[in-house]
């Protein structure tokens, strides 16, 4: 097995330390959810009110349903306006041309939670035995749901720029990558320490890995997909399912109509490469 000299990465390829942009995108969304639990949770008792005070007969359940299906349809919709605000803001645009984007973006937006929103009430009451019908006090659902959504859009997209805004500025940075500088190759009870810098290439030869090092050849036993991830910081690139190499060390790619290709390393050596790993070497 391959053992490490305690200077590979730190944190992994994808680490990160304290609270990093991810983390703090999952915790705005999920304080959206929380402030719109709240504001359902409000509207269902002024719903309930009203409709009491106007003689009405309604369940705690029926308004439930009415305002839980449209706060999943919103929150389906958080992750359109959520990309959109992070794709159409200062500095990427102006103000008035950013302004004038999500004003468009406000009416496709809106329509497209209104349908959620009837969709999921008509799955609802279907699974409850009943109808849903798609009704307003003014007799026009449609203009009736937009006012309010247009209202509901422009609230989002203002909280979604204030959290971007936040995040970019306070998330914490990645862990730096600390790429190795020495690769530890077993030979019985030893262990040597190769400079990573003095290897040129690493072949596949069965349970273990041919290591070209100072125009030698070192038997390791570890697999090359191993190697590979250890040494992916350092330059090393895959130019065939049986061989990486170290990307400083090529001096000349030679392609084939094929599109297979050799390249010469510096060491004047030839390695035949294949034509699916040709861009690992672009760059």
């Amino acid at each position: 097995m391959t053992e490490k000299d305690g200077r590979g990465t730190s944190g992994g390829a994808t680490g990160t330390s304290g609270f990093g942009p991810r983390a703090l995108t999952l915790l705005a969304f999920g304080a959206l959810l929380a402030y719109g639990l709240i504001r359902i949770t409000s509207n269902v008792y002024s719903y309930l009110a009203d409709r009491r005070a106007a003689g009405l007969d309604v369940t705690a359940a029926t308004a439930w349903t009415y305002e839980s299906t449209s706060l999943l349809a919103w929150a389906l919709m958080m992750i359109v306006c959520w990309f959109s605000v992070r794709t159409v803001r200062p500095p990427r645009f102006g103000w008035r041309t950013a302004v004038a984007i999500h004003a468009a973006l406000a009416f496709p937006v809106s329509l497209a939670h209104i349908a959620l929103m009837v969709g999921f009430r008509m799955l609802a009451w279907r699974l409850s035995g009943g109808t849903y019908h798609f009704e307003s006090p003014d007799g026009t659902p449609v203009f009736y749901e937009l006012r309010k959504d247009l209202a509901t859009y422009a609230e989002l997209i203002l909280l979604m720029f204030l959290m971007q805004w936040l995040i970019d500025r306070y998330a914490m940075p990645p862990v730096a990558i600390v790429a190795p500088t020495t690769l530890a190759v077993g030979d019985g009870s030893v262990t040597h320490h190769l400079p990573v810098a003095e290897i040129e290439h690493v072949t596949a030869a069965g349970n273990y890995v041919e290591i070209a090092w100072r125009g030698q050849r070192l038997l390791h036993r570890a697999t090359l997909s191993a190697i590979e991830a250890e040494l992916a910081h350092a330059g090393f690139v895959r130019i065939h399912r049986g061989r990486i190499v170290r990307k400083q060390a090529v001096r000349r790619v030679v392609t084939h109509k094929s599109g297979d290709f050799e390249v010469e390393m510096e060491s004047g050596e030839m390695l035949r490469g294949s034509r699916r790993f040709r861009e690992n070497l672009e760059g």
